[in-house]
């Protein structure tokens, strides 16, 4: 019987090497099933719905509503309502509305025109129409109660034949002169069917709910939707006043006392074209507010309904301009903003006296920020769930971070986990990324573009080094826990993937320390083949490099020596291995957080300290004392731990330890 003892080590990687949770013990599905899969459709294949957007955006389920299954089979004669080929069937009937909009109010004004070839063509669009009524009884809809889709014959008829829409359907499409004609032999006149006709205004509804389904389709532009909407509105009016003007004409008792007859006496026995055009001009005159006077109310009808169009004509204009002025200011709303925040930054420059470099830095980083607006990931994703934000970070940037040397043979669970806290910037050309000496917080993988690696040395810079798409910046600084040894700044337009210092941390703690291991091994190989210059900014590195050497040739010489039947194995107790470690580890600095005042479980009224300072852990517990008297204001004698232990030597102290000063 053996037992296997754990110990935790201690290196100069000590964000690596610190014990955890297994990153093999846990996974991350970036996998997202499709809101589709929530609904319980009836549909016949996977061919009715291609997308997301082509279901109506009301179909979501009520809370608590459970819904059994993911898909269900249609049941037999039954057309779903957001179908594409019935959609279809509504475009087409939206185009036979517009004919009857206009020929409904035309065959009213000019009566003689109903009795020609408008008569057939009516009889058409009412046979269309006939049909509609007869396949809206096998069309689902979707309950605005439980809002599920409702695909039962006797549901879907109960509910058409007792509601208003039916009765207003097949009064609208009952062909009433051709029935009359049928019966009495007789053609059908008088205003009592033009009338009767104008209940064909009732489909107007469909070019609504049309205009309404198109507004909040991404596949259609939204500005040129509301202006062809406007557009419509506008001709339909224009075309209901004129109609209307002209009956009031026809109908007077003394035609040569009309707008139109005080210019042409004879227009009841003229072509309809010319009545229709006179109508249309005088209509349009006076909704643009031209008023030549060529054409003016004689009579008191013409006046009253004149002075009730001219009211109206108000506030259609003000919608109209409204609705436009709307549309165009949206469109020069981000230049707006965009030349707001300039002139901020001029502003601000210019009351600091900060320095022209810096000035263009913050000038060329806020325009990037407007011209990259579409592409960047945090206003895009934020209100997207995490399966999916996490499926997009896949796509983009897998093949990036697997291809990073730092991770070469990482495994596929602890690559998903890194990928979904990723982000990507943008940065300009000659813009800081990192700067020289900054406690490190984050590292970064180049996408596109290209940074220098520079040194600062007094007042003059060295580039030491190039890096292009691929390599990673910072990484050296997060790694030792180091402040960053060189400053990372973007020869031209660079995208780049940031990942934080605690995710980072978090991703690769483990129990058996395999995945640290292995990035310690690409870091180390890494490090090696740096150029000479690179390595004197880091003053531990070389003997840190010769320490690994000579620790991979001593293992080799053990592995090559043969051992005897009777060699005695020696176990190395867990003090010596962390002696071992502390020395290897010299040189390298610790990070540590300190607080002005005693630890709390030794303080019952500290209510915990949330204004710790973040320090490099000094040579000595005297300078320890000389700094923390410099950061905190107040020079303690005492030093403890937040279990209210006191600390006696440095070298005790570990990576991100809190100390208790008082």
């Amino acid at each position: 019987m053996s037992t296997t003892t754990t110990s935790e080590t201690r290196s100069p990687f000590p964000l690596l090497l610190r014990r955890g949770r297994s990153s093999t013990g846990t996974s991350t599905s970036a996998e997202a099933r499709s809101p589709l899969s929530v609904l319980q459709f009836r549909r016949r294949s996977s061919k009715d719905v291609r997308n997301i957007t082509s279901v109506s955006s009301s179909l979501l389920p009520a809370f608590g509503t459970v819904i059994e299954g993911d898909t269900a089979s249609s049941k037999r004669f039954i057309v779903l309502h957001y179908d594409r080929r019935y959609r279809l069937w509504e475009l087409f009937l939206v185009m036979l509305v517009g004919y009857s909009a206009w020929a409904s109010l035309f065959e009213l004004a000019f009566e003689r025109a109903a009795e020609g070839a408008l008569m057939t063509v009516d009889l058409i669009v009412d046979f269309f129409f006939a049909v509609d009524i007869i396949l809206t009884f096998f069309v689902s809809y979707l309950d605005k109660s439980s809002y599920l889709v409702v695909d039962d014959h006797k549901l879907i008829a109960k509910r058409y034949l007792k509601s208003v829409a039916f009765v207003m359907d097949v009064a609208s499409t009952l062909p009433i002169q051709f029935i009359y004609k049928t019966i009495t032999g007789n053609i059908g006149r008088g205003q009592a069917f033009g009338f009767l006709n104008l209940l064909r205004l009732w489909r107007l509804r469909r070019v609504a709910e049309l205009f309404k389904r198109l507004e909040k389709d991404p596949h259609f532009n939204y500005f040129l939707i509301r202006v062809i909407k406007l557009l419509c509105v506008t001709i339909f009016w224009i075309h209901l006043a004129g109609c209307i003007l002209y009956w009031i004409a026809f109908h007077y008792p003394r035609p040569t006392e009309t707008w139109i007859g005080s210019q042409v006496e004879d227009f009841k026995e003229r072509s309809i074209w010319l009545g229709y055009t006179y109508s249309m001009y005088w209509s349009i005159v006076t909704l643009t507010t031209v008023g030549y006077g060529d054409l003016h109310a004689v009579n008191s009808r013409e006046k009253t309904f004149n002075m009730f169009y001219m009211l109206f004509n108000i506030g259609l204009t003000a919608y109209i301009i409204g609705n436009m002025t709307n549309l165009v200011v949206h469109g020069a709303l981000r230049t707006f903003s965009m030349r707001s925040a300039i002139n901020q930054i001029l502003r601000y420059t210019s009351k600091n006296r900060l320095p022209d470099t810096m000035r263009e830095q913050m000038l060329a980083h806020m325009q990037l920020k407007f011209k990259t607006a579409e592409l960047r990931q945090e206003e895009v994703l934020q209100d997207l769930p995490k399966a999916i934000r996490s499926s997009i970070n896949q796509h983009l940037f897998r093949s990036v971070i697997v291809e990073a040397y730092l991770f070469k043979g990482f495994p596929n669970g602890l690559i998903v986990q890194l990928v979904s806290q990723i982000q990507a910037e943008y940065f300009p050309p000659k813009m800081e990324i990192i700067l020289q000496n900054e406690i490190p917080t984050d590292f970064y993988i180049i996408v596109s573009g290209g940074v220098d690696i520079v040194a600062s040395k007094g007042v003059s810079e060295q580039v030491l080094a190039k890096l292009g798409p691929g390599s990673m910046a910072g990484e050296i600084g997060v790694v030792f826990n180091i402040p960053q040894p060189f400053t990372v700044r973007t020869r031209r337009l660079s995208q780049v993937i940031r990942i934080g210092h605690h995710k980072f941390k978090e991703m690769v703690q483990s129990d058996n320390d395999v995945d640290a291991k292995m990035i310690i091994t690409n870091f180390m190989n890494y490090l090696k083949g740096l150029n000479d210059e690179l390595k004197k900014e880091i003053p531990f590195l070389r003997d840190l490099l010769a320490d690994a050497d000579a620790q991979v040739q001593e293992t080799v010489q053990t592995e090559e020596t043969p051992q005897s039947n009777n060699e005695e194995i020696v176990t190395v107790s867990r003090d010596e291995y962390e002696q071992k470690e502390e020395r290897r580890s010299e040189g390298v600095p610790k990070r540590v957080i300190i607080h002005g005042k005693a630890p709390p479980n030794q303080d019952n009224n500290n209510n915990g300290d949330s204004n710790g300072r973040l320090i490099i852990l000094p040579d000595s517990i005297q300078l320890l004392f000389d700094l923390a008297e410099k950061k905190l204001g107040k020079r303690g004698s005492t030093i403890a731990m937040a279990d209210g232990a006191h600390v006696e030597q440095i070298d005790a102290l570990r990576e991100n330890d809190h100390l208790y000063i008082f």
